[in-house]
C-alpha cells in the first residue's frame, strides 16, 4: 500500500523526473514527505514566490527538453504561478503544472477553507492543453502517465492536474505505469508529394521556422532542407538558435523583410506567421504558401491560402527531404544572404547604446550559454540582434510578453544545465519582480549571471506616453542599491557602466562559481522598434531592399 503522495512521486520518478520546483504548504504535506523519502534521486528545488516555481519549471523545460514540473498548493498558490504557466503555454513549454485543492467533500461547496476559491479547476483549462483532477490515490498513477503523454505528443503546451490533500494521504494498492512514450506524427503521404512539387518548382523559396520547429528539435533536417532548395531560413524569436546565427542562409526576422518580398513560395514551419498585430508577416498573390505545424488553426485565415502539412515539425521534414532529391543544380543564395545579413547590420549599429552591449556579451560569452530576455530595452533588441549559435539557448516570454519574467526563468535553465553559464538581460524595472530570487540562486550555487541595465524608468512606458500623450506619468523605478541587495544575499556583485566595462565584468564572472550580479547604470536608449516591429514607424527611413525591387513573380 502506497499513500497518493507516494504514488505521485513514484510516478514522476518513473517518468524520467530529476527536479520539482515548488513550495510546501499544508495541502501538499503528503507529497512533500513522499518526495523527503526520495531526495537523493529526486531534487525538491524551493524558491521564494511560487510565480518562480513555474517559471523554473519552464526554463528548465525548454533549455533541457526535458518536462519541467512546477507543484503548488490551491488558491493563492495556483494563482501567484499562473503567470509562469501563461507564459510556457505561450512559448510552448513542455511543463506538468501539479496544484493541490483543498478537501475532496469540499470542492465546490463555497465553505471558505483555507485558499479555497471558485472554479480553479476552469482557471486551469484555459491554459493547459490538458487537465485532470484525481479524486482517489489509486488513479493518481494512470493520470500522471496521461499528463506525460500528452506532454511528449502533438503540440507542446503545459498540462495541470490538481489532488486534493485527503488523496495524497489516502493509501491504495496500485501499481505504476510504465513511462509514456514520445509520439511524432507526420503530415500525410499525399499532401507531401503536393507540397514537395511546389517546392522543386519554386524559383526563390523562403522558409519561416518558429518555436515549434525548435520544440520539435528539427534544425538538422530543416537545414538539410534549406541547404537543398538555398532557401533562406528565417528564425522566429522562438527559434533562436535553431540553426546558428552565423550560418549563411539564416536570417532574423528584420532579413524577412527584405527576401519576403522576392519569395513565389513560403514554408512555414511551426510558426503562427502573424505579427504583433495579427497580421500574417507576408501576403501576395504571386506566392504560394505550404504550413508545417500540428496546429490546423496556424494556417487558417488571416494568413494567406496554402497547403497545410499538418504533424510534428521534425518529422515531416524528415518525410519531406527524400521528396527533394535530385534536384537541378540551385544557384547558391550566399550572396543574396550576406547583403541581407549586412542591411541588417547596418541598421542594427543605429540603435545605441544597446548595438555596443550586444557586441561586448557576444565577444564574451562561449557559444553554449543560454541567454534570457526579459522586456527591457537591451532585451528587446538582442531578441532579433544577438547572434546565437545553439539550440535551446535563448528563451523570450513570447507574446505573453511577461515583465519579470527573466531572473526566475534563469534560474530553472541553471538547475537544469549545471555545466553551462546563464545569462538573464534584465531592466530595474522587471528585476524588481523577483530580486527576492537571489536567495534561490545563491542556496544552490546557480551559475546564473543576472545583468540589470538600471535608468530608475520603466523605459518602454515612458517612450511610449510620450510619443502619445507628450508627457510621462508613473514611469519612475526607485532602488534598490543593487550592491547592497547582492551583499544581503551572499551573491558577487559588479558595477558595468559602459559596454567594456561589462565585457570585464561578464568576463570575471564566468570565472567565478555560483551567482552574480552585474548592474550598468545607463540613460535614455535608442528606440528598437523600428528593426522589431513589422509595422515601421513613418518616422524611420527603412534602407533600400538590399535585393532591390523584386520582379513580377511567375505563381508555380
Amino acid at each position: 500500500m502506497l499513500t497518493g503522495g507516494q504514488l505521485l512521486i513514484g510516478q514522476l520518478e518513473r517518468e524520467g523526473v530529476q527536479h520539482v520546483f515548488g513550495i510546501p504548504g499544508v495541502q501538499l504535506d503528503w507529497a512533500v514527505e513522499a518526495l523527503r523519502q526520495v531526495q537523493n534521486r529526486i531534487r525538491f528545488i524551493v524558491p521564494r514566490h511560487e510565480q518562480a516555481a513555474s517559471y523554473m519549471a519552464d526554463g528548465y523545460a525548454r533549455t533541457t527538453g526535458r518536462e519541467g514540473v512546477s507543484m503548488v498548493v490551491p488558491g493563492p498558490g495556483v494563482l501567484n504561478a499562473l503567470t509562469g504557466l501563461a507564459t510556457a503555454y505561450a512559448c510552448g513549454s513542455r511543463m506538468l503544472f501539479i496544484a493541490g485543492q483543498i478537501p475532496s467533500e469540499a470542492i465546490g461547496r463555497g465553505y471558505g477553507l483555507l485558499h479555497e476559491i471558485p472554479k480553479q479547476s476552469d482557471i486551469l483549462r484555459q491554459l493547459t492543453k490538458w487537465h485532470a483532477m484525481a479524486r482517489e490515490p489509486g488513479q493518481i498513477p494512470a493520470l500522471v502517465h496521461e499528463a506525460f503523454r500528452q506532454l511528449r505528443c502533438g503540440k507542446a503546451r503545459p498540462v495541470a492536474l490538481e489532488i486534493p490533500p485527503d488523496v495524497l494521504e489516502q493509501s491504495a494498492d496500485a501499481s505504476l505505469c510504465e513511462p509514456a512514450a514520445y509520439e511524432a506524427t507526420s503530415a500525410g503521404q499525399a499532401t507531401l508529394q503536393q507540397a514537395a512539387a511546389l517546392l522543386r518548382a519554386a524559383r526563390f523559396p523562403v522558409i519561416q521556422a518558429g518555436g515549434g520547429a525548435a520544440a520539435a528539435a528539427a534544425g538538422a533536417v530543416l537545414a538539410g532542407v534549406s541547404r537543398r532548395l538555398q532557401a533562406p531560413v528565417i528564425l522566429t524569436d522562438g527559434a533562436r538558435g535553431l540553426l546558428p546565427s552565423s550560418e549563411p542562409l539564416v536570417l532574423t526576422s528584420l532579413g524577412g523583410r527584405a527576401v519576403f518580398p522576392h519569395a513565389d513560395l513560403v514554408l512555414a514551419v511551426g510558426t503562427r506567421f502573424l505579427d504583433g498585430r495579427g497580421t500574417p508577416l507576408h501576403r501576395s498573390p504571386d506566392c504560394r504558401f505550404i504550413y508545417l505545424n500540428v496546429d490546423p488553426a496556424h494556417a487558417a485565415s488571416p494568413r494567406q491560402s496554402g497547403i497545410l502539412l499538418e504533424g510534428d515539425a521534425r518529422r515531416t521534414l524528415e518525410a519531406l527531404l527524400p521528396l527533394l532529391e535530385n534536384l537541378s543544380e540551385r544557384a547558391s543564395r550566399r550572396r543574396d544572404a550576406d547583403a541581407v545579413k549586412a542591411w541588417c547590420e547596418a541598421q542594427y549599429r543605429q540603435i545605441q547604446p544597446q548595438w555596443d552591449y550586444l557586441q561586448a556579451l557576444r565577444r564574451v560569452l562561449p557559444d553554449d550559454s543560454i541567454i534570457v530576455s526579459d522586456l527591457t530595452q537591451v532585451g528587446y533588441f538582442a531578441n532579433i540582434a544577438l547572434p546565437v549559435e545553439r539550440p535551446r539557448c535563448y528563451l523570450t516570454p513570447g507574446y505573453q510578453g511577461s515583465l519579470g519574467f527573466a531572473f526566475p526563468t534563469s534560474l530553472g535553465a541553471a538547475m537544469g544545465n549545471p555545466q553551462r553559464r546563464v545569462i538573464s538581460i534584465n531592466g530595474d524595472g522587471g528585476f524588481g519582480w523577483a530580486l527576492q530570487e537571489l536567495a534561490t540562486a545563491a542556496r544552490y550555487r546557480l551559475g546564473v549571471i543576472a545583468l540589470v541595465f538600471a535608468d530608475g524608468q520603466f523605459g518602454n512606458v515612458r517612450r511610449i506616453q510620450r510619443r502619445v500623450f507628450g508627457h510621462e506619468f508613473a514611469t519612475e523605478v526607485e532602488g534598490p542599491d543593487l550592491r547592497l541587495l547582492a551583499a544581503a544575499f551572499g551573491v558577487r556583485f559588479r558595477a558595468a557602466d559602459e559596454p567594456a566595462a561589462l565585457a570585464d565584468a561578464v568576463r570575471e564572472s564566468l570565472g567565478d562559481p555560483g551567482p552574480a550580479l552585474i548592474a550598468a547604470r545607463v540613460g535614455e536608449m535608442a528606440s528598437p522598434w523600428p528593426v522589431i516591429h513589422t509595422f515601421v514607424p513613418a518616422s524611420y527611413t527603412v534602407p533600400p531592399n538590399p535585393l532591390g525591387q523584386p520582379r513580377s513573380l511567375v505563381a508555380v
